[in-house]
């Protein structure tokens, strides 16, 4: 039985393509995408149950299907470039054109301490979080800027910001996140750069995160029970954000945005997954 997508329909016929979608916010935008009537590309290494988390690439397509839109699984490991380069040609085959969004969402997030943090997983952290991102925007660009508009946008965090110190906050899990946050840092100062570059063809880069976090799977398995997340926003908070700068205009662009705020600027209500009111 299908769904009646909500009215009217704010990515109606456009092709998206949304990495990390095996689960968290990548499987929820998608979801909220199909509803907004795109046809949707999903993205991840997961295309069965992963092995600790719940979710996949197949269920995320399961989810997809009653809203009537074309979905495409396209399993591929982000660290490896390889792999990566090959991505955007599947999803433009699949879903029969040009990509006209993409959200950059998947992302290796390995906390440790920085003071002995492995090369070997430093590697993994800028190669899924920085290289693989610019290597999926420069593949869609060409396609966008021919057609006079695109949207890209970059899911980032709130570990990037800089603690004030000395003294610095009493914690055991901040330190951990350094290279993580410095890895998203990097990933902001590219989207800003690419906004400044794209100025002018219609193309609109942007960088959304939370102001502290959103419970998700991976969030829980990371942090559960060492940070609160008693303030941390909702799914659809976060969904809703990623949505404003999928469908926002030409003058918002090379912007490093926090959900909702963006969501309250560009005065969007925070609706369901399925596109409907709360």
């Amino acid at each position: 039985m299908k769904v009646s997508p909500p009215p009217p329909g704010r990515l109606a016929g456009r092709r998206v393509l949304v990495t990390g979608a095996s689960r968290g916010i990548g499987a929820a935008f998608a979801e909220r995408a199909a509803a907004e009537g795109a046809d949707v590309a999903l993205v991840a290494r997961t295309r069965e149950r992963h092995d600790h988390l719940a979710g996949s690439l197949n269920e995320t397509g399961q989810r997809l299907r009653p809203y009537g839109r074309t979905v495409a699984v396209i399993a591929a490991d982000l660290a490896d470039a390889e792999a990566r380069n090959a991505v955007v040609a599947q999803a433009v085959e699949a879903l029969g054109g040009p990509i006209d969004v993409l959200v950059n969402n998947a992302a290796a997030a390995i906390y440790s301490p920085v003071v002995d943090f492995p090369l070997r997983r430093r590697q993994i952290t800028f190669e899924v979080n920085v290289q693989a991102p610019l290597d999926l925007m420069q593949a869609v660009l060409p396609g966008m800027v021919e057609q006079g508009a695109g949207w890209i946008v970059n899911l980032s965090s709130a570990t990037t910001r800089l603690l004030s110190g000395p003294p610095f906050e009493a914690s055991s899990i901040w330190p951990t996140m350094a290279v993580y946050g410095a890895s998203k840092a990097a990933l902001n100062r590219l989207t800003n750069g690419l906004g400044q570059a794209l100025w002018g063809t219609g193309v609109r880069v942007n960088t959304v995160q939370p102001r502290t976090g959103v419970v998700s799977e991976g969030a829980e398995a990371l942090v559960g029970g060492v940070v609160d997340t008693s303030g941390w926003e909702s799914m659809e908070e976060m969904v809703e954000g990623i949505l404003a700068l999928c469908d926002c205009p030409p003058d918002v662009t090379g912007r490093i945005a926090v959900s909702r705020d963006i969501v309250a600027e560009l005065g969007r209500p925070v609706c369901g997954l399925d596109g409907r009111p709360r």
